[in-house]
């Protein structure tokens, strides 16, 4: 007597159900019957099988003591300085016993309001009344020198961009022979100011928590194509200074955790 695909599964339904097979893992399981499904009996456990979680921060100080609390032995970290993020695992384990790297911290360094508005304004094209209202607004961080690199009072440099005036000038050349003529015209176009420009405006500001000030240095330049004039600020050495500020980063932060854990700079996916 030959039995049908369904009375198989039947007998191997029940006889799964009469001896509630266990398998042979470090978290408790069974096999179920409807196609000999797995699950987890962890969640009736007094405790967890295995610690494991994601600790997320902004603050370099809170994931610098976490990890030394912790004090996991073979724990790794990751540094990511275009990000300015660190993912530390504590489970990764090795090649000869990998863990399951779900146990996690990860800290997200927040930039700074400052260098928020340092990065926001260079290169951008403003009018008078823009600059002269983001030179008042972070005045307390900014100072100010003239073409000469001598310095002036921020006070001074907001009333130079308010009073900015563009002058322009024709000068035409015109010449006559005999079987030819020519012509040539010159125009110069020229921004004034009752004050003395600014040239360069110093920003000293912390980028990010736990790290060091940082002077940025944003040059001013008058565009006079238009009816008005508009400013540019340049940050001067911008993609060095960066790098400088993610090198520090992995500085700063190897120091706090000390032997904690090894930093490495990357990404690493667990898959």
């Amino acid at each position: 007597m030959s039995l049908t695909k369904e009375a198989i599964q039947l007998i191997t339904d029940t006889a799964l159900e009469a001896s509630g097979k266990a398998l042979a893992t470090q978290t408790p399981t069974i096999v179920l019957p409807e196609g000999c499904q797995v699950v987890t009996l962890e969640k009736w456990q007094a405790g967890r099988s295995r610690f494991r979680g994601i600790y997320s921060t902004h603050s370099l100080a809170d994931f610098s003591a976490y990890v030394a609390d912790r004090a996991v032995a073979n724990a790794k970290g990751f540094i990511d300085q275009d990000e300015m993020t660190c993912t530390l695992l504590f489970n990764l384990g090795t090649d000869a016993l990998p863990g399951h790297a779900d146990d996690r911290a990860v800290l997200r360094l927040k930039a700074s309001a400052g260098y928020k508005a340092a990065q926001a304004i260079g290169g951008r094209a403003m009018s008078q009344k823009d600059l002269s209202d983001w030179i008042e607004d972070w005045n307390q961080f900014l100072s100010a020198t003239d073409e000469s690199g001598q310095s002036m009072t921020i006070a001074k440099a907001i009333a130079a961009v308010r009073t900015i005036t563009i002058k322009a000038a024709s000068e035409s050349d015109h010449t006559v022979g005999e079987t030819s003529a020519s012509r040539s015209t010159l125009d110069q176009i020229e921004a004034r100011s009752k004050e003395t420009l600014p040239a360069t405006l110093l920003f000293n500001v912390i980028p990010f928590e736990g790290l060091t000030e940082q002077q940025i240095m944003l040059r001013v330049s008058v565009i006079t194509s238009g009816a008005q004039p508009a400013l540019k600020l340049r940050w001067v050495g911008e993609e060095v200074q960066r790098e400088d500020i993610a090198q520090e980063f992995k500085t700063v932060l190897q120091d706090k955790i000390g032997d904690a854990a090894a930093l490495s700079l990357g990404a690493f996916d667990p898959k």
